[in-house]
C-alpha cells in the first residue's frame, strides 16, 4: 500500500485542496480545518451534513474563503468564519436516508452532535482529527454504481489510500496501526459513517445520490455500540507525529 493522496479542507464543510505533503500532528494534517462556519441565530457549526442550510458551503472554495458579510449573502444567513470553536460547539447532520427520499430542499429530521468525540479540544472535527479511504473501496463503489465511476473527493478524506484489495479493505483496520513513511503512525478507530455529503454537488462536480445509495446497499458495517451503518472508510487518530509525502508506503501493523 502507499499514500496516494493527500487532502485538507481549510474551513469545515468547503471545498479541500489536495497537497503533496504535510506535517501531521495529533491535530491532523497542517491547516486542516482551521476555521469553521458559525450560524449566529443558532450558534451552531455549520455543516453540509444538513444539505437544506448549507449545501452551499461546497460552492467555496476553503482555501480562499470570502469574507462574513459575502458568505452571509450567498448563504442566505448571517454566518462568521471563526476560528476557536465555542464551549460546547453542536451541529446539525440530517438523517442521510431522509434526505435520499425526500431531496435536498426537504425539511427533513436530524440528530445533533458535539464536536470532537476522539480529537483534541478546541478542533472543528466532527470525530477524529483523520479520515482515510481506499482506493479499493471508490473503485468498488463505481463498479456497484450506475454512473460507473465515484469520486473519492466525494468522501472528503484526508489520506487516500492506494490498495489492491477488492472491496472494502478498511473495515477490516479498525483497531489496529498505519505506518505512514518514515514517522507517522495513526491508530484506527472506527468506521465513518456515511452521511448526505457524498451526495451533493461539490464545486464542479454534479449531485450524484449513488455516492451514498450504492454505499447503503452494499457496505453497512458496524459503528462503534451502533447498529451497522453505511460507511466508506475510517477516521483515526495521530499515535506519532510526523511529515507525509504522497507516495509514502502504508504498511498496517
Amino acid at each position: 500500500m502507499h499514500l496516494a493522496t493527500l487532502w485538507r479542507y481549510p474551513v469545515k464543510s468547503m471545498l479541500g485542496e489536495e497537497v503533496a505533503r504535510s506535517d501531521v500532528t495529533e491535530r491532523g494534517l497542517a491547516g486542516d480545518r482551521a476555521r469553521a462556519v458559525l450560524d449566529v441565530a443558532t450558534g451552531r457549526i455549520a455543516s453540509a451534513k444538513s444539505p437544506r442550510l448549507w449545501g452551499g458551503l461546497l460552492t467555496v472554495q476553503g482555501a480562499g474563503a470570502p469574507g462574513d458579510e459575502e458568505l452571509s449573502r450567498l448563504l442566505g444567513r448571517d454566518v462568521r468564519v471563526i476560528d476557536t470553536p465555542p464551549a460546547g460547539a453542536t451541529y446539525e447532520r440530517s438523517v442521510p436516508e431522509a434526505v435520499l427520499a425526500e431531496g435536498i430542499e426537504a425539511e427533513v429530521p436530524y440528530t445533533v452532535g458535539t464536536l470532537g468525540g476522539a480529537a483534541p479540544e478546541g478542533t472543528f472535527f466532527d470525530f477524529a482529527p483523520i479520515h482515510l479511504i481506499s482506493t479499493s473501496a471508490v473503485e468498488r463503489i463505481g463498479a456497484l454504481s450506475p454512473r460507473g465511476r465515484v469520486e473519492a473527493v466525494r468522501y472528503r478524506p484526508n489520506l487516500v489510500v492506494a490498495t489492491d484489495e477488492a472491496g472494502f479493505p478498511e473495515n477490516d483496520w479498525v483497531g489496529r496501526r498505519l505506518h505512514i513513511g518514515d514517522e507517522v503512525v495513526l491508530e484506527v478507530l472506527a468506521p465513518s459513517p456515511r452521511c448526505a455529503v457524498p451526495t451533493l454537488a461539490h464545486g464542479s462536480l454534479p449531485r450524484d445520490v449513488e455516492a451514498l445509495r450504492t454505499v447503503s446497499r452494499h457496505n453497512r458495517v458496524p459503528v462503534l455500540h451502533l447498529e451497522p451503518q453505511a460507511c466508506v472508510g475510517v477516521y483515526a487518530r495521530v499515535a506519532r507525529p510526523g511529515h507525509l509525502r504522497k507516495g509514502d508506503p502504508v504498511r498496517l501493523a
